[in-house]
C-alpha cells in the first residue's frame, strides 16, 4: 500500500497505471485504481492538516516570542525603577539630588564650620544640605533673630559736654530666609530682615531685603549668580547668624570699615579651583558715599540697599579663598569702586578695599579669628575734594580673637570663652569738626550654647580713642540669639 507520496508523485503513478491498464484486463485494474485514489485523498487530507498544524505552531511561537519580549521589557522596567530608587537613596545620603528630588543649603550649618562655610548662602561648596522631592518640599524656610541689652557708660564727655550713655533693650534683628530649588541646576534664595522691632513714622525699625538672587550651575564646580546679593567680603558680612560668632554686637571693623551687611545688585561667577582653593568674581553696584556733613567719606553711609538706588557707578570684586585644611579658612578680597561718590556729581574719586582674614577651629575647641581691612580713597583736585582733609584717605581696621569652646559635662550644651582686641578708624561724630580718628577696644566674654542653634551671650568692653571723639563707651552687653 502506498502511504506517503507527495501529490505530484502520486499523479505520475496514476498515469503509469492508466497506461498499463490499456493493455491489461478489466476488474483488477479498477480495484487498484480505486485504492490509489483513496490513498491520494488521505495524503491530501494529511497535507492540509499538516499545514494547519504548522500555521498554528508558528502563530503560537510568535505569540510566545512576543509574550517573552513583553515580559522581558516589564522586568527591565522594574529593574530600572529599582535602580533609580537605589540611586535616589544614595543621592539623599550624599546630599546631592536630581530629577524631582533636590538639595538646599537653607539649613543651619555645622558648629565646626568656619568662615563662609558656616553660612547658608555664601559662594562656596561643601555645605550641609537638606533633601526634598516634591515641589512644595523644594521650598525651604529658615531664619534667625537676636535680642540685645546694652549697659554702656560714656567716659568721654569733655569734648562735647554730653554723656552718650546707653541703657537699652532691643530686639535688634528678626530675619526670615526662603529658598526654592527649580531643578537640579537652578535655585533661588531670599532674606528679609526686620531691624529694631517696630516700623513706622518716627519709629526706629526698618525692613530690608538683604538678598534675592537666582543661581545656575555651569557645572558641578562653577556657578553663576545674579540678583541682590551679600558681597563675599570679611567674615560677618557673609556669616552673621548670632550663634556663629562671639560677642553680642557685631565688631566695629566689620561694621565701619567693611559696611556689613553690605548688599548690592550683582552678577557673579564663583566656583572651586581644586586643592582647597575657591574663587568669586563680582560685577556689582557701587557705593554712593557723601563728601560733606558728619558722614563724609564714611563707607557705611554709602550703602543704598538697592532701594531706588540712583546714580551708582559700577564696582568689581574678586576673592580667593583657601579651605584645604579641616577647620581652616583663609581669604583675600579686593574691591574696586570706579566712583566712590556716585555718578550724579562732578566729583570723580575711585577707591580700593583690601580685606584678608583667617578663621580656624581646632578639634580641641581652640579657635582663632583675625581680620585686616583697608580702604584707599582717591581725590579729585579739579573738584577740590580730598578725603585727606578729614584723615579719611586711608581707613584701616583689624582685630584678633582667640577663643576656646568646650562641653560642660554637668549640664547640656557648650560654653565658649573669648577675647578680642580691635583697632580701627571711625568718624569722631563732632559737629563742625568732622574727622576720622583711630579707636581701640578690648572685649572679653562668653557664649553659652544649650543647643548648637541657640546661644546666650555676655561680654564686657573698654574703649579708647587717639583723638577727640564724642564718645568712648565702656560696659557690658547681654544677648540671646537663634537660627533655624
Amino acid at each position: 500500500m502506498i502511504t506517503c507520496l507527495p501529490g505530484r508523485t502520486a499523479s505520475l503513478f496514476i498515469l503509469l497505471l492508466a497506461s498499463f491498464g490499456a493493455a491489461a484486463e478489466g476488474s483488477d485494474f479498477e480495484q487498484l485504481r480505486d485504492m490509489v485514489m483513496k490513498q491520494q485523498q488521505q495524503i491530501n487530507a494529511l497535507t492540509e492538516e499538516l499545514k494547519k498544524t504548522r500555521a498554528m505552531l508558528e502563530a503560537n511561537a510568535t505569540e510566545a516570542a512576543q509574550s517573552a519580549e513583553s515580559n522581558a521589557a516589564k522586568v527591565a522596567e522594574v529593574d530600572a525603577k529599582l535602580e533609580s530608587a537605589a540611586d535616589a537613596i544614595e543621592q539623599v545620603a550624599a546630599g546631592s539630588l536630581g530629577g524631582d528630588a533636590f538639595a538646599t543649603t537653607n539649613v543651619p550649618q555645622s558648629p565646626s564650620s568656619v568662615g563662609t562655610a558656616a553660612g547658608r548662602w555664601g559662594p562656596i561648596s561643601g555645605r550641609t544640605t537638606a533633601g526634598a522631592g516634591t515641589w512644595s518640599k523644594r521650598t525651604s524656610l529658615g531664619g534667625y533673630g537676636e535680642l540685645h541689652y546694652n549697659s554702656l557708660t560714656d567716659n568721654q564727655t569733655a569734648t562735647d559736654g554730653e554723656a552718650d550713655d546707653l541703657d537699652r533693650v532691643d530686639f535688634h534683628r528678626f530675619v526670615l530666609f526662603a529658598g526654592h530649588q527649580f531643578n537640579d541646576w537652578m535655585r533661588f534664595a531670599a532674606e528679609l530682615e526686620v531691624e529694631h522691632s517696630l516700623i513706622g513714622d518716627d519709629q526706629p525699625g526698618s525692613v530690608a531685603l538683604e538678598l534675592a538672587w537666582l543661581e545656575m550651575d555651569i557645572s558641578s564646580r562653577h556657578h553663576i549668580r545674579t540678583g541682590i546679593d551679600i558681597l563675599p567680603v570679611s567674615l560677618l558680612n557673609l556669616t552673621h547668624e548670632p550663634n556663629t560668632f562671639y560677642g553680642v554686637e557685631r565688631n566695629p571693623i566689620e561694621t565701619e570699615i567693611v559696611p556689613s551687611t553690605w548688599t548690592e545688585a550683582a552678577v557673579a561667577l564663583w566656583g572651586d579651583l581644586g586643592h582647597g582653593f575657591a574663587y568669586s568674581a563680582y560685577l556689582h553696584s557701587g557705593l554712593v558715599v557723601p563728601i560733606t556733613g558728619g558722614s563724609a567719606f564714611r563707607p557705611r553711609s554709602g550703602r543704598l540697599k538697592i532701594a531706588e538706588a540712583d546714580d551708582q557707578d559700577a564696582a568689581l570684586l574678586g576673592r580667593l579663598l583657601y579651605a584645604g585644611v579641616p577647620g581652616l579658612e583663609i581669604a583675600a578680597v579686593v574691591d574696586y569702586q570706579f566712583d566712590y561718590t556716585g555718578s550724579a556729581d562732578n566729583v570723580d574719586i575711585d577707591a580700593w578695599l583690601f580685606e584678608t582674614h583667617l578663621d580656624y577651629k581646632h578639634r580641641s575647641g581652640f579657635g582663632l579669628r583675625a581680620l585686616y581691612a583697608r580702604w584707599d580713597i582717591g581725590r579729585d583736585r579739579s573738584a577740590g575734594v580730598d578725603p585727606a582733609a578729614f584723615n579719611a584717605d586711608t581707613l584701616v581696621g583689624w582685630y584678633v580673637e582667640p577663643a576656646y569652646r568646650f562641653g560642660l559635662g554637668f549640664m547640656p550644651g557648650e560654653l565658649g570663652l573669648f577675647g578680642r582686641y580691635h583697632q580701627w578708624d571711625e568718624r569722631n561724630r563732632l559737629a563742625g569738626a568732622h574727622r576720622f580718628e583711630q579707636r581701640e577696644r578690648l572685649t572679653i566674654g562668653m557664649n553659652y550654647w544649650p543647643h548648637p542653634q541657640v546661644v546666650f551671650k555676655l561680654d564686657a568692653q573698654w574703649e579708647e580713642a587717639d583723638g577727640p571723639v564724642d564718645r568712648e563707651q565702656d560696659g557690658i552687653n547681654l544677648g540671646l540669639g537663634y537660627q533655624f
